[in-house]
């Protein structure tokens, strides 16, 4: 009796695994593993040009590469030195310009979470993610 109990168990929770299994099979190509961001928070670097003087730059990636070269007139808001640099962004930040976010590349997070702390943190509107960050910029500017 508690042989049968425990395979009648066993054969109930495969069967609930066989669903999710399949999804997983079927929908492997198709996962981001990206944090979600919505299009009308993208920006290409044709728009966020377009922008003008209407745009304040964010550079959120590391110290070094933003030394090295950024977008000119960018600021630099990183994860690493947050607290620090965040108090020094709200100074130079104007409302009414739209905020242009951009990382190393297309694959890189740092962006993203920048924008979604400038958002939900500091409570600011217009925040944009560039599409394909910093190698974007470069392709239409070099």
């Amino acid at each position: 009796m508690r042989s049968s109990i425990l395979r009648q168990a066993v054969i109930l929770a495969l069967l609930g695994f066989l669903p999710a299994a399949g999804d997983a099979i079927y929908f492997r190509d198709k996962i981001s593993w990206r944090s979600a961001i919505a299009p009308s928070e993208m920006v290409t670097v044709e728009q966020a040009r377009g922008w003008g003087d209407s745009a304040t730059w964010v550079d959120a990636r590391p110290d070094d590469e933003f030394a090295s070269d950024h977008v000119p007139g960018a600021i630099s808001l990183n994860e690493d030195r947050w607290n620090e640099l965040l108090p020094q962004f709200l100074a130079e930040w104007v409302p009414g310009k739209k905020i242009v976010v951009y990382c190393s590349s297309l694959s890189c997070n740092a962006s993203r979470e920048v924008a979604r702390r400038l958002r939900k943190e500091a409570q600011l509107p217009d925040v944009f993610v560039l599409e394909g960050g910093w190698e974007a910029w470069l392709k239409k500017n070099r």
